[in-house]
Order: C-alpha cells, then sequence, then structure tokens
C-alpha cells in the first residue's frame, strides 16, 4: 500500500465533517433499528448490516430492490425509529472540543441522515450545530456521489478542492474523494482496521487546529 498523503500541516479554507462514526458513536444504535427493519422483511442481517453505514436511509432500501417494498415509507420509519433510539450515543473523543475550536465560518456537517435525526443525535452527543449542515434532504443522489460535499463547500463559499473532509465510511470516502478534497479518515468507532491510502486519526484529542493570519486552518499533532 501506498504512504498516505500527509494531510497534517496543510493550509485549507475549510473542515468538512460526517456525522455518525466521525464526530458521533451512533452506530451501535443504528445498526439495532435497521435489525429490527431487516429480520422484518427476511433480509439476512449479518451479510446488510455492513451495507447501510453512510448511506440515507432510502439508497440503503433501494438497493436491495425488495418487491412491494414503499421506499419513501420505509425510509421515514427508519428515521422515526432512530429518532427514538439515541441510547448510547456520544461523541467520538475529543469532537466537540474539537469542532467548538474551529470559526464557525470554516467548518460544515455533510451527513446522511435527515435534518431532524441530524439534529437529534448531535443534542443527544454533545456535539455543537453547524452554521451550514448538508443532510439527506438537500441532495437528490447520496454518498458516494460528491454532491453533499461540493454543497457544503458552495455554501462556505470556498472550493471543495480547499477543504478536508472527515470521514470513517466507504460510501462517504468515495463521495469526498470524487469531490476533489484531501482526506483524514477517523477510525475511532471501528473495531477492525480500515484499510485506506489516507491518512488516520484515532482520536481529536491527538491533534489541534491552528488558523493562520490569512485565516487557514492547519491541522497539527499535539
Amino acid at each position: 500500500m501506498s504512504t498516505p498523503k500527509s494531510v497534517l500541516n496543510v493550509p485549507y479554507r475549510a473542515f468538512l465533517f460526517d456525522m455518525d462514526g466521525t464526530v458521533l458513536t451512533s452506530i451501535a444504535a443504528a445498526e439495532r433499528v435497521w435489525t429490527q427493519w431487516a429480520v422484518r422483511h427476511g433480509v439476512d442481517v449479518e451479510t446488510f448490516l455492513p451495507t447501510i453505514h453512510g448511506a440515507r436511509a432510502i439508497d440503503t432500501i433501494n438497493r436491495l430492490a425488495l418487491p412491494g417494498i414503499d421506499a419513501e415509507a420505509e425510509a421515514a420509519w427508519i428515521t422515526e425509529a432512530e429518532i427514538e433510539d439515541v441510547e448510547g450515543i456520544e461523541e467520538v473523543a475529543g469532537a466537540g472540543a474539537f469542532l467548538k475550536s474551529l470559526p464557525a465560518h470554516q467548518w460544515a456537517i455533510v451527513t446522511s441522515a435527515p435534518r431532524e435525526l441530524a439534529l437529534r443525535r448531535m443534542a443527544a452527543g454533545g456535539i455543537p450545530e453547524p452554521q451550514v449542515m448538508v443532510t439527506a434532504e438537500d441532495v437528490s443522489a447520496g454518498k458516494p456521489d460528491p454532491a453533499g460535499y461540493r454543497l457544503a463547500a458552495r455554501r462556505l463559499g470556498v472550493e471543495i478542492t480547499d477543504c478536508l473532509v472527515f470521514e470513517d465510511a466507504t460510501v462517504g470516502i468515495l463521495a469526498a474523494e470524487a469531490a476533489g478534497a484531501d482526506l483524514m479518515i477517523v477510525t475511532a468507532a471501528h473495531d477492525q482496521p480500515i484499510r485506506t491510502l489516507h491518512s488516520t486519526l484515532a482520536s481529536y484529542n491527538a491533534v489541534v487546529a491552528r488558523v493562520d493570519p490569512d485565516g487557514l486552518i492547519r491541522l497539527q499533532t499535539l
């Protein structure tokens, strides 16, 4: 495997963050809900669960192509169930403080979750609400399509190529790559190591964001 490109001490105009698994430990809660859904529809749980992470619910359901399924209604059920179940959702270690240290107009969250669910989970985990947040409703195509990350950069008034994306899931990594952004892969919420060509971050407690006099942000180790 090639040596990952270092993103440390590189000047960026903005940082863009995925939510679930990147700044929040919500994987277990999501898997509880999706397990219920899979069992109800006769879907093999063991092979199905690894495919849900990072994608919009409606895209996950459509991908299965189950006969007689109203994907929008099923996605709405998933969302409501996930809003009800926030047990065990916490910040990824150090994520809240790290986000609060960033200039408010220079970071965004880009999530496949609907806005209501995103706000619920962020509140449960103590994650600050950003000025810019791109959610499932904001795009017609979810990750791995790059539209969400490109939209976040546009709303922040920067070029996507001047952004550093923090991600944890394969579809999100593919989306950020397709958008043309640099990547930092957050591994804190994963039991198994992630195979990636990008730099990895095990804890936000290990890094700090420094803002240059000209307003550029650099990620540095402590």
